[in-house]
């Protein structure tokens, strides 16, 4: 099981949820109002922003929320959000990727790299691990969307590379470039998706011993926790074993 895989699986059981519910609203609401400030404040015309109010409406964020977040990055109020990406090495030699949307580059440098050195990781140069990934374009949906069987062969037509589907529900990737097009014939078919982004795949994945896995996942939750942090990618791999008991 592919890293990224895994850390969302100890995350989905380990969700203490008051938190990890007010975290994941304002990580949905701060892409809402990114997408409107970078295009169009209207989702028929702006793609992106459609896609980040979808990921909200699946996770049920009030309405009035993400109007007012479309009004504050359509209208160039509140805070300018910037895209940034850290790259670093987990305990083990696990490469790790975190996207963040911040409005203090410096605090949420500062933050990171004090995270990454708590937990036995280093902070290190931009492009110092991204060799190690590919980028992707990913679509997901819920398993009552579809069977796997009539997902995998729409995703298909759609000109997507690959879907995965378990009890969590359907994963679909496609290259970058395709992201648009395959999105939007799967939404002719089965409806807007829970999300659509930019992601990245390890091309090689770090196996990581029981002893250092725990301090791998206490650095991958401690950067996940963080209010800047969007998403965190890395390429390791743990028995079957240290899952159970990690995510015990």
């Amino acid at each position: 099981m592919a890293g990224h895989s895994q850390f969302k699986n100890i995350m989905h059981r380990k969700s203490r949820q008051d938190a990890a519910r007010a975290r994941k609203f304002t990580r949905l609401l701060r892409e809402v109002q990114v997408a409107a400030r970078q295009g169009l404040p209207d989702p028929a015309h702006n793609p992106r922003l459609r896609a980040a109010i979808q990921a909200c409406k699946s996770e049920n964020v009030p309405k009035e929320n993400i109007e007012r977040a479309i009004r504050r990055g359509g209208g160039g109020g509140g805070e300018d959000y910037q895209e940034v990406r850290y790259e670093g090495y987990g305990p083990g030699g696990v490469a790790i990727i975190v996207e963040a949307l911040t409005d203090n580059r410096n605090r949420t440098a500062s933050e990171i790299r004090a995270t990454f050195n708590r937990f036995g990781g280093s902070l290190g140069e931009t492009n110092s691990v991204i060799f190690q990934f590919d980028r992707i374009g990913v679509v997901q949906y819920p398993p009552q969307a579809a069977s796997p069987e009539v997902m995998l062969e729409a995703a298909i037509e759609a000109g997507a590379t690959d879907c995965a589907s378990d009890e969590r529900g359907h994963e679909i990737t496609c290259a970058p470039e395709d992201l648009a097009s395959v999105r939007e014939h799967l939404e002719r078919r089965f409806g807007p998706p829970d999300q659509a982004y930019l992601g990245w795949r390890p091309l090689v994945t770090v196996p990581v011993d029981d002893e250092r896995a725990e301090s791998l996942f206490k650095l991958l939750e401690a950067l996940d926790e963080n209010d800047d942090v969007q998403r965190v990618t890395a390429n390791f791999e743990v028995s079957e074993r240290a899952l159970q008991r990690l995510s015990a």
